[in-house]
């Protein structure tokens, strides 16, 4: 049987090999023409239209204006345009280390930006303004109308920055989210009071979720830019070129318009980007409201108080969110062990529920799907979701503590006269929780972790903070590392304490 299975193999492996081998073109036949080298651009589909989103119509394929931008790019300079899917926040950075030639969606123009890379003329200008509820249109129309109020915003955003500085300036509270599509819908359930963000998304999200009002004053004003890498300049003049001479022969304005994104300030500012010999990096722009970050070692000591009030919300939040995991996963796995066979196979259900579906769904679900019964803030929902999902964990690592224990001790002790309260409490309990310490402590260094989650929620603990740090400094490494070094330091001290009670309890 083995031989006559190994003939077998052996055949079908030759006919792969016959199957796969290329053949030789016929002498008749032209050669193949060749094919054309691509343009490799990067971009965000996530952000959705304008700028870059799915076609519904065929998933596969992305459409928007910095689509059509980018063909346009591709096409003058000879090549066939390859879309390839990063977050928004990673462009950049996916740029400088040869991923893509170009990333194009919706990219702000910026100083720091202009120092890292090279960077495209600024082809779009774009209004930052406020959206609020009818009830406050009247009163609402600057930033400075807004203090003590809570204002969304998209993080790592020119609006973002804005916003830190209004917080300073203001006490305006500033509220990051990772889309933009919630803080447009929370301004309608009443969780933030006011979103700050590009005209563009503006007007689209009031087309899909109408509701809101959106303020004709401009608070500031920036531009989109396609980036290459700083040593692609060569390949930046060729696309500014390109672009330039679609602006001249309206390409730009047909596809800008077909986006529904032109407008009569649109159309001023581009006969003003042609009428000028360069263009400059922050024409129409107002740098007295933009904040200008600082660099190198600055840059660190500026963020590291941002970074350490990061710290302490991500390990309180932890830490609650371990209590009630704790109590909760000893109650189930309590009621799995002493309950009935409902009670059983009603928790043994929320067990496997919970453990089977991502944390992330958890949370969206809890902050944004419940919030037509209950509005939770997002740092009790934060807390609240992650210890449910941990209880479920903890539980089993409870249950199986408590299962672990020797029948005959507990034979002895009920012979001994002992109540099932006092068998637990002074036999089972206590060894079963010597045996859970180990697996506990592990879940607290995870769960330390998956907070970095809850930003989802607009919860900005130390990943988020970490992670807008790094846009603006431009590199991971720094920031990085100093995110590293502190979820160490809040880590590192809980092993310890846990290795120290594991050999003392493993004494007695």
């Amino acid at each position: 049987m083995s031989r006559r299975a190994s003939l077998v193999a052996l055949g079908l492996a030759t006919i792969m090999l016959v199957a796969c081998a290329p053949s030789g073109p016929a002498t008749d036949a032209p050669a193949e023409a060749p094919r054309q080298p691509l343009l490799r651009w990067g971009g965000d589909a996530e952000g959705g239209a304008p700028f870059v989103e799915a076609d519904p119509a065929d998933p596969a394929v992305v459409r928007g204006f910095d689509v059509e931008l980018a063909g346009f790019i591709a096409e003058g300079l000879g090549r066939r345009p390859q879309f390839g899917q990063v977050a928004w926040a990673s462009i950049e950075q996916s740029v400088a280390r040869g991923d893509f030639d170009v990333g194009m969606s919706g990219l702000e123009d910026r100083e720091e930006l202009r120092a890292r890379y090279a960077v495209s003329l600024p082809y779009f200008e774009f209004r930052e303004v406020l959206a609020v509820r009818p009830g406050d249109s009247a009163r609402v129309h600057a930033l400075a109308d807004l203090a003590g109020k809570r204002v969304a915003t998209l993080g790592s955003t020119m609006a973002y920055r804005l916003l830190l500085e209004a917080e300073q300036r203001h006490g305006v509270v500033p509220v990051s989210y990772d889309d933009d599509v919630h803080p447009y819908t929370d301004l309608l359930e009443g969780r933030v009071d006011a979103v700050l963000l590009d005209h563009v998304i503006a007007e689209r999200a009031q087309r899909r979720t109408p509701g809101f009002v959106i303020q004709r004053d401009v608070i500031a004003r920036g531009h989109y830019v396609a980036v290459f890498a700083r040593e692609r300049a060569a390949l930046r003049d060729s696309a500014d070129a390109i672009l330039r001479e679609r602006m001249r022969d309206g390409a730009l304005e047909r596809t800008f318009r077909r986006w529904g994104v032109w407008d009569a300030e649109q159309a001023a500012y581009q006969r003003q980007l042609l009428s000028s010999a360069e263009a400059p990096s922050t024409l129409g722009t107002n740098p007295e409201k933009v904040a200008r970050p600082a660099t190198g070692a600055a840059t660190v000591m500026a963020y590291l108080p941002a970074l350490a009030r990061a710290a302490a919300i991500t390990l309180g939040m932890s830490c609650a969110a371990m209590l009630l995991a704790v109590l909760l996963g000893g109650a189930i796995a309590a009621g799995r062990v002493y309950g009935g066979v409902v009670t059983r196979a009603a928790l043994a259900t929320y067990v496997e529920i919970v453990r089977g579906t991502p944390v992330l769904l958890q949370l969206f679900v809890l902050y944004y799907g419940l919030s037509t019964m209950v509005r939770l803030p997002a740092l009790l929902a934060a807390i609240i979701g992650l210890g449910l999902n941990y209880a479920a964990y903890e539980s089993e690592i409870y249950r199986s503590a408590l299962l672990a224990i020797p029948r005959t001790q507990l034979e002895a002790a009920r012979t001994l006269g002992l109540s099932e309260w006092q068998c637990f409490r002074l036999v089972r309990g206590p060894q079963a929780l010597r045996l859970a310490l180990a697996p506990m402590t592990n879940d607290f260094v995870a769960l330390l972790k998956d907070s970095s989650l809850v930003s989802v929620i607009t919860v900005v603990e130390l990943t988020k903070q970490t992670a807008i740090y790094a846009t603006n400094a431009g590199s991971w490494l720094v920031p990085g590392l100093l995110c590293g070094v502190i979820y160490l330091a809040m880590s590192l001290p809980l092993s310890r304490v846990a290795r120290r009670l594991e050999a003392r309890w493993s004494v007695r």
